[in-house]
């Protein structure tokens, strides 16, 4: 009996649009090793031949065969050809076996790799999508979340065009004791034109919205420096106390570390992160009075252009950097 060699073909995997994805998965993705389903039979098996010899007599006869290895097989006269037949089906069931574990193996490991390309897609298709990138500032009455309140808030949507920023005092409902580092005075919140926060955050959705038409589906990445220790959890206590949540798509970003990173750069000459210094580096005019919100949100809409350009980062590096409002909840929690 002669049994052909088994063959196995390698699974070819389609190629993805994205270059980076096709890489990934030619750098990642090992072959199982083929070696093991070469057995070699001949070697492994004594085969024991029976020819016909005679003339009009014909009749069986047991042969010795000498295999490769140059063993000769003993005649047995005990020996049937049925064991042959039981040594190949052992044989057999044997390779099938690990023939089947390595395919449950190399299936479990398609499915692994599978998940990671998914993820992988997944996360470029987020990074894709449209972003509405909108500065923004607060003044406060101090610095505690949970005591103090806003008293000033300012936006600026850095696409520009019409419409493209919004500014109001809010009334804190409460006593400001800190009005000597942002001129705002308990007088002029009490006016009755200025919002409370409860009336005032309708208002601002309504602005965000209105600023991603073009973009429905997109991110709002809304940027602040300090944003993640200072003007976030102002907002999301805010949000809370009167009852509204932060939209989804709402994702928060803090310019201070990319402040950070170009100060540690080995050519330059920031010394200070702060709001004033990065100004001054940049010979930015301030317009307005300084520690008002929307003197701040100017300032920052040019520093964060700058600060980006230096640093060669795109929008999709800073949503990558990004928070949102349950990582800051989470980590609170934690």
């Amino acid at each position: 009996m002669i049994l052909a060699p088994m063959c196995f073909s390698i699974l070819r995997f389609p190629k993805f649009g994205v270059p980076t994805l096709a890489n990934l998965w030619r750098e990642n993705f090992h072959p199982l090793n083929r070696n093991c389903y070469h057995s070699s039979w001949h070697d492994q098996l004594g085969f024991r031949i029976y020819n016909l010899e005679g003339g009009q007599n014909k009749r069986w006869i047991r042969k010795s065969m000498t295999t490769k290895a140059g063993r000769k097989a003993k005649a047995n006269p005990s020996s049937k050809p049925t064991n042959i037949r039981n040594e190949i089906l052992e044989e057999s069931i044997s390779t099938s076996c690990t023939v089947s574990i390595n395919k449950s193996e190399k299936s479990e490991t398609q499915k692994l790799q599978y998940c990671d390309i998914q993820q992988l897609i997944i996360k470029n298709k987020e990074l894709a999508r449209p972003v509405t990138v909108i500065t923004f500032d607060i003044e406060t009455t101090g610095f505690s979340r949970n005591l103090d309140r806003i008293v000033e808030i300012a936006l600026q949507d850095l696409s520009g065009g019409e419409n493209s920023t919004f500014q109001t005092l809010i009334n804190p409902e409460c006593y400001i004791p800190n009005s000597v580092v942002h001129g705002i005075t308990n007088h002029m919140v009490s006016r009755p034109d200025v919002p409370r926060m409860k009336e005032l955050i309708p208002i601002l959705l309504q602005f965000v919205e209105s600023r991603q038409k073009q973009k429905p589906d997109g991110y709002v990445l809304l940027v602040a420096h300090n944003a993640r220790t200072f003007d976030v959890p102002f907002l999301l206590k805010e949000f809370s106390r009167c009852s509204f949540d932060i939209p989804p798509n709402w994702r928060f970003f803090d310019s201070i570390p990319l402040a950070r990173q170009l100060m540690k750069s080995s050519d330059s000459k920031i010394t200070k992160i702060s709001l004033q210094a990065l100004r001054e580096y940049y010979d930015i005019q301030l317009v307005g009075s300084a520690h008002r919100a929307m003197s701040d949100v100017r300032s920052l809409s040019l520093i964060l252009q700058r600060l980006t350009f230096e640093l060669k980062l795109g929008i999709s590096d800073l949503i990558e950097r990004s928070f949102t409002a349950s990582d800051l909840i989470n980590k609170k929690k934690n």
